[in-house]
């Protein structure tokens, strides 16, 4: 056993470091076998998988060996809200606990900070979305003189779909770079330097992904720097990743591209182009692709398989995206004649190109292993998308640490948009530098560390490790310490629609408000749809009318407030005197949510959550399936519903003294074969068999 794996098992015994450090602190078999996984990991090199469930105490299983290690770490996330909490709150913890002498980083994506120089811009625009905003610029403009940061996170009560954020914060494309009037205190570049002087760095997967789509994020200096590279809540891996390795071009990006053009046109070189003819016909080109496209069901997915999506006439649409094309290299050309009057020029050339680029990809056919489709909204987006980031993941991550060196696909090509590394002192402060080797393990070779509650429904973890092409790794799943049989109850109505029945969303409304009425709200609605989550919300509202003022529970619905006031709202529930909350949720509630004690004790899950078979990525993966003679039902299908049910369910109980009833509105759960497996995946609660189980379940939950 290695001297890591020592200082580790002492650090999580009864009477070690971390009884000291964090409250309420017991030794937990299952947290202290995962962090001497990990320990070992760090020490040989290689891959470990380790599905930890919901109670394990993970964060400090991986973060505990790795501050011991003395080893340069990557710690990367799936949110933002995760990232301030590791770097915030548990971090700072352990570092005191056990008296390191570490520095440590947060490190966001730079739509995440304040930009200087496009505040200022903001300042002088006459056209801001509305009249609230010049209240909301000001406290912005008072933040921006004490901020050490910049980070957004930091402004309380800035709703995070504020139209004054892309106004204020700078984009890969409108960056300026080094030629920015405010380059010495931007905070996105103080960031990165930060970032690369530290011991422990905490990142999010999308700034992970987006780095090695286009080489911005300031990643390409600080990987080849790092010995540890941690991946929590790594289910989300696959398709955060897919997101960022395809391309896309939209008929937003084309507008926006237009009005900031015809912005520094008429502010630095008014007369000298005739800024109103590129300006009109790059937005006749991106109005023409969307009107060849015709009525559509908002938010509709076209697929793309052949020259032209599904319905779309094929000459008009290549016609189209030719015009496009040509109006961005006209672009081009206009601003390459003042390029030298300013930088925003010189961005705005290299943007024009970039859109000319990605115009020409999709008029040639889709890549091998990709799949084409068009979004349609209000705007119109072309997607192609990788399958999964297997490849990916073998070829530009793993590889290139395997090899210790890049594997040439252009890590450092895009140093213009923020600056050569030294003009900006990136290669400067107290930690490692960033050219420097990995410092060599024990037995040399770097260690990922990939983590998550739920990463599969069956013992390989298959799941997760084929689309991530983590084929090799070692995979260990620690069981949940919680006793789900006397805290949880399962219940599975028989007398129910089907899922496709018009009344099933209806039946759902009024079993929630049912359990909502007998708790005093506390219960939480996960939907599969934003159809059935609309439907259910009004119908609660509609029934609680009928209650008098004093019982009646708040209705809160995902998407009428921000999410984290929702979050905090509904975890306040009854405290403010209110008779409690229900919350109605979607997507993005089905995990990282978290509402333990008495906040929450119902969850009620509408329907199975299979993936939707018409969507076009679903449909391709499924098709490669059957291609290799495997069934896309048993092999995708099934274990992404297993997954996403885990998720959900896990809301429910978040802590050893939680209680609460969890009730799957699918009756297909007890009367299809497949139901047992999807059974099989929820944690062990106890069943309830009818009715007046349920009543009794939420009668001794309430007493």
């Amino acid at each position: 056993m290695g001297a890591l794996e020592d200082k580790v098992r002492d650090a999580f015994a009864q009477d070690g470091v971390l009884s000291r450090a964090a409250e309420q602190f017991r030794e937990r078999s299952g947290q202290t076998e995962m962090a001497i996984a990990v320990a070992r990991t760090i020490d040989q090199g290689g891959v470990l998988v380790v599905e930890a469930g919901t109670g394990v105490g993970k964060t400090f299983s991986y973060l505990v060996p790795a501050l011991l290690s003395g080893e340069r770490v990557l710690l990367s996330t799936a949110t933002k809200t995760l990232q301030d909490q590791l770097f915030g709150r548990d971090l700072p913890r352990l570092v005191e606990a056990f008296g390191l002498p570490v520095r440590t980083a947060l490190l966001k994506g730079r739509g995440s900070y304040l930009c200087l120089h496009r505040l200022d811009m903001a300042r002088h625009d006459a056209s801001l979305p509305e009249r609230g905003s010049l209240r909301t610029l000001a406290k912005i403009e008072q933040w921006s003189k004490a901020t050490r940061t910049g980070d957004l996170a930091e402004l309380p009560g800035l709703d995070e779909r504020s139209p004054l954020i892309p106004l204020i914060t700078s984009t890969r494309e409108n960056c300026l770079g080094a030629q920015c009037p405010q380059f010495k205190s931007c905070h996105v570049n103080l960031a990165r330097r930060e970032a690369l002087a530290a011991d422990i760095v905490v990142i999010n997967h999308h700034l992970f992904f987006a780095d090695l789509a286009v080489r911005e994020t300031g990643m390409a200096e600080l990987l080849p720097t790092v010995s540890v590279v941690v991946f929590d809540e790594a289910h989300q891996l696959n398709e955060t990743g897919v997101q960022f390795l395809g391309a896309q071009l939209g008929s937003g990006q084309a507008l926006d591209f237009a009005r900031d053009m015809l912005g520094a046109g008429l502010q630095h070189a008014r007369g000298l182009v005739d800024w109103q003819q590129l300006v009109g016909g790059v937005e006749r080109a991106a109005r023409e692709l969307r009107l060849v496209v015709g009525k559509q069901w908002p938010g509709a997915k076209l697929r793309w398989l052949g020259a032209s999506p599904e319905g779309v006439d094929a000459d008009a649409w290549q016609r189209a995206l030719d015009d496009l094309q040509h109006s961005f290299e006209l672009a081009a050309e206009g601003i390459a004649t003042v390029s030298e009057i300013s930088p925003d020029f010189v961005r705005l050339h290299e943007r024009a190109r970039q859109l000319a680029k990605r115009a020409a990809r999709f008029a040639l056919p889709c890549e091998v292993d990709s799949v084409r489709w068009v979004d349609v909204g209000s705007q119109l987006r072309l997607i192609e998308s990788p399958l999964d980031i297997a490849d990916a993941m073998r070829k530009r991550v793993l590889k290139i640490v395997e090899a210790g060196a890049d594997d040439g696909d252009g890590m450092d090509d895009d140093l213009d948009a923020y600056g050569e590394r030294q003009e900006q002192g990136l290669d400067q402060g107290q930690g490692r530098s960033a050219g420097q080797e990995v410092p060599s393990h024990e037995n040399g070779g770097r260690a990922w560390v990939f983590t998550s509650a739920t990463l599969g429904d069956e013992p390989t973890l298959r799941w997760f490790t084929e689309p991530c092409g983590l084929h090799d790794a070692e995979v260990l799943r620690v069981q949940s310490p919680f006793d789900y049989a006397s805290q949880a109850a399962l219940y599975v109505p028989r007398a129910f629609p089907k899922p496709n029945d018009p009344s099933h969303s209806q039946k759902v409304a009024q079993l929630a408000a049912r359990g909502a009425t007998e708790l005093g709200g506390r219960t939480l609605v996960l939907t599969t749809t934003l159809r059935a989550l609309r439907t259910i919300g009004d119908t609660m509202k509609q029934h609680f009318e009928l209650l008098d003022a004093a019982s009646r529970p708040e209705v809160l619905v995902q998407g009428e407030l921000p999410k984290r006031v929702l979050m905090d709202r509904f975890r306040e529930g009854a405290s403010a005197g209110r008779a409690g909350c229900v919350l109605v949720a979607s997507a993005s509630f089905w995990e990282g949510f978290d509402a333990p004690g008495d906040a929450l004790q119902l969850v009620v899950i509408d329907k199975l959550p299979f993936p939707p078979p018409n969507d076009p990525l679903v449909e391709a993966r499924s098709q490669r399936l059957e291609s290799q003679g495997r069934s896309s039902f048993a092999d995708y299908s099934l274990p992404e519903a297993a997954v996403a049910l885990k998720q959900g369910a896990g809301r429910l109980i978040r802590r050893e003294t939680d209680s609460g009833v969890l009730a799957i509105c699918d009756t297909r759960l007890v009367a299809m074969g497949y139901g047992r497996r999807l059974l099989a995946a929820l944690p062990p609660m106890r069943r309830l068999e009818s009715e007046a189980d349920f009543d009794a379940a939420l009668d001794a939950l309430r007493n």
